[in-house]
């Protein structure tokens, strides 16, 4: 790229820059709260000091400094009458697409002044744009202490996810095995035989597939917290005094004074590791102890599926024909009202109502796959 178009996509920087400090400003300006106030100021002003290192660049490189006075927020009208948590989602969605913008600065512009300064700026873009997410959410009141609770309780549904994924276990397996025996039993006129050899395959391929798929998802979970916590290890280790800005910023949301914030992050401090998980969290919503264990959620999905496909196979081992079908879809149905009335212990609905839809749909997957067994077995 030319000196020319240098200069160019550094005043589209320093403007980008611009717009951001006068839009946080104005956001200031509507903000009641003096915590969230003093976090858009802020945010303003680190905008600023980005937009001053541009123009100085510029005027570094032999180019004309930019007309602050043309400078206006690109949300227009909506800065002032739209509510603040839906503008702060538009801000950060822009902070988003602003980190984009200075990436292909990277890749277009060799100036290398240039691209320590673009780099800085990716780095605090990223900052805002968290900030922004949790700006976004409850704001003060009685919201934001019905939302501190509910994430308090988030362990009560970990500690029992085992239970609930149990519960689905049996679900699934107890559908795709009925499924199969009925169709089977459709096609071979209840031949106790085929439809046993087809019911035991059917449990072994669903309880090892629910199995894998389980452990696989818990395994992917984890990785994922590690590779988020190795990020965040690494950015504290290269730019300690940000991170503890930004934890101080998250505890002032939480409703501390910024004495507060800052006496909670400084004891924060002295425990590196314990600072490392409490920024996984608050950035990421990330906590271990809410982590699935992989063997577990395997070994639960794949004993509960095959627990369930069993159920529509029991009569046919000491019955035959049409006695043992029908015998299997009462136990089946049986079975169906059992686990959704089970559900209800991590839906909160009403067991009756779990209870009649699961039995609904059992009867359904039942007669759709016996009519379809009876028409293969006719051709």
């Amino acid at each position: 790229m030319d000196e020319v178009g240098v200069l160019k996509a550094l005043k589209q920087a320093w403007r980008m820059e611009m717009e951001g400090a006068v839009t946080y400003r104005a956001l200031a300006e509507r903000e009641e709260e003096g915590g969230r106030k003093a976090i858009l100021e802020r945010l303003a002003e680190m905008e600023q000091d980005h937009a001053a290192r541009w123009e100085k660049r510029i005027e570094e490189l032999g180019g004309e400094p930019p007309d602050r006075s043309t400078v206006k927020s690109p949300l227009g009208p909506s800065l002032h009458l739209a509510k603040p948590e839906v503008i702060m989602r538009r801000l950060e969605a822009q902070e988003e697409e602003d980190i984009a913008a200075y990436e292909r600065l990277l890749e277009e512009v060799g100036d290398e002044e240039s691209h320590r300064i673009a780099r800085d700026a990716i780095l605090d873009e990223q900052e805002h744009a968290r900030t922004l997410h949790f700006l976004a959410g409850p704001p003060h009141g009685p919201a934001r202490d019905l939302d501190r609770i509910l994430r308090r309780e988030k362990w009560h549904v970990r500690s029992g996810s085992w239970i609930g994924d149990a519960i689905y276990g049996v679900n699934d397996g107890l559908g795709a095995v009925f499924g199969i025996v009925s169709g089977v039993a459709g096609a071979t006129h209840a031949d106790h035989r085929y439809v046993v050899l087809a019911g035991v395959a059917g449990t072994f391929a669903s309880a090892l597939s629910m199995g894998s798929g389980a452990y696989l998802a818990a395994k992917s979970e984890r990785e994922v917290y590690e590779g988020e916590l190795h990020r965040e290890r690494k950015e504290l280790e290269e730019n300690p005094e940000e991170e503890r800005e930004e934890l101080e910023l998250f505890y002032q949301l939480k409703g501390f004074t910024p004495e507060e914030a800052r006496m909670l992050t400084d004891r924060l401090a002295q425990q590196p590791e314990q600072m490392l998980k409490m920024l996984a969290h608050e950035e990421l919503g990330l906590v271990e102890g809410q982590l699935p264990n992989p063997w577990v959620s395997g070994l639960s999905a794949t004993l509960s599926t095959a627990v369930g496909a069993f159920i529509p196979l029991i009569p046919f081992f000491f019955m035959r024909g049409l006695p043992a079908l029908v015998a299997s879809g009462i136990v089946s149905i049986l079975g169906h009202f059992a686990v959704g009335a089970a559900k209800s212990l991590v839906t909160t609905r009403s067991w009756w109502a779990s209870g009649l839809e699961m039995t609904f749909v059992g009867i359904l997957v039942g007669a759709v796959t016996y009519f379809v067994g009876v028409l293969l077995g006719v051709g």
